[in-house]
């Protein structure tokens, strides 16, 4: 069966749109500061992940990185399972927005401190409204 004009339609804009996205993807890694962290064992068994602020007292980790885009990968063993991809600055923005993200220490004699964030909740509808809001501002 023939696609229909509207069906052709469809396809047409969702093609477009894919394809200004692979160019966004592309853009990420071309001319731009990467900071790439990678999460080991743990989070397959709590569900966090750890970002990093402050070691020995001074900014470190998404404190201090000049990086663009900071790429968190959750790793099983060797192998990368996902990576989740943030502008640096928007994630910053999402811990600011979460309610009372959990801090630990750890690290090399527990000398870095840690934003402890739960992946579902990065996710989380309401998380999402307040990003929503921040950026319309």
């Amino acid at each position: 069966m023939k696609p229909s004009i509207e069906d052709r339609k469809k396809f047409d804009l969702d093609l477009e749109y894919g394809e200004v996205k692979e160019d966004m993807v592309a853009e990420m890694l071309q001319d731009k500061k990467v900071e790439v962290k990678s999460e080991r064992g743990m989070w397959t068994s709590t569900g966090n992940i750890a970002i990093e602020y402050m070691s020995y007292g001074k900014p470190s980790g998404l404190a201090a990185t000049e990086a663009d885009y900071w790429f968190h990968n959750l790793c099983i063993d060797d192998d990368v399972y996902a990576t989740l991809v943030f502008k640096s600055d928007n994630l910053k923005k999402i811990i600011k927005l979460m309610d009372n993200p959990r801090q630990i220490a750890g690290g090399d004699h527990n000398a870095s401190k840690m934003f402890l964030l739960n992946i579902q909740s990065i996710f989380d509808k309401q998380l999402i409204n307040k990003f929503k809001e921040s950026i319309k501002i």
